[in-house]
């Protein structure tokens, strides 16, 4: 019985039984969902109008656990990693990738870049890309505006970068910002985009930066995430 085993042998066996979670999330279930969604892809031609509004339900909750079976990968691999040390990673590349990835997959939304990202390399690691992917993707899903409109921007400030995601959704309140990160008191049940935005704010926090949410202007928010340059 597990009451049996030893601390370190307890810790293990979590372990392996995360790792499994991990495998099975990443390939079988995904796996499940991208056979759905071409299924569904593949019934455009077959349906009546009214079947068409069901069918575009179906898409869009399967893009959606798609989604969400990328971002459980990614929150098992940060709990999963022993003793990672964060180190230089370039912004300009990692966000720039993310920005023309997350383009791609939402067509329909608008993406604009202002003016150019900083040349310097920031303290993080191979996950940062999960942080502006999750934070790009949750200013579309969660955005009320046809069409969504994005506006990334990142600038040096002092001995740190902040890069700006600005979108013209309906606004975070002030009172449920820091729900929406999963650290207020309904955790990952709290409004908003939930487990991705936790897995953003564990991993920023792990590299020593900070992430936080203003009003955007006319509406909207502002999602900031200020990383140390990497001396």
């Amino acid at each position: 019985m597990d009451e049996d085993r030893t601390p370190d042998e307890r810790l293990k066996r979590q372990r392996d039984d995360l790792q499994l979670l991990n495998q099975v999330m990443r390939h079988d279930i995904r796996n499940d969902l991208q056979l759905v969604g071409a299924y569904a892809e593949l019934l455009d031609d077959h349906v009546d109008e009214e079947g068409e509004r069901y069918l575009e339900i179906i898409k869009e909750n399967t893009e959606s656990a798609v989604t969400l079976t990328t971002t459980v990968r990614d929150l098992a691999q940060v709990m999963l990693r022993e003793d990672a040390e964060p180190k230089q990673v370039s912004l300009d590349h990692v966000l720039s990738q993310q920005v023309e990835e997350v383009r791609s997959a939402y067509p329909e939304a608008v993406f604009t870049v202002e003016g150019s990202f900083p040349d310097e390399a920031v303290v993080a690691d191979e996950m940062l890309s999960s942080v502006f992917r999750n934070l790009l993707q949750n200013a579309v899903q969660h955005n009320d505006e046809t069409p969504p409109s994005i506006e990334v921007s990142a600038a040096v400030v002092e001995d740190t970068v902040e890069v700006r995601i600005a979108d013209n959704g309906p606004g975070v309140p002030e009172h449920l910002r820091e729900e929406v990160f999963g650290k207020g008191e309904k955790g990952l049940d709290s409004p908003g985009a939930g487990i991705g935005l936790y897995l953003v704010r564990s991993l920023v926090e792990l590299y020593g930066g900070e992430v936080w949410i203003e009003d955007n202007d006319p509406k909207g928010a502002v999602f900031v995430v200020e990383l140390d340059i990497a001396q």
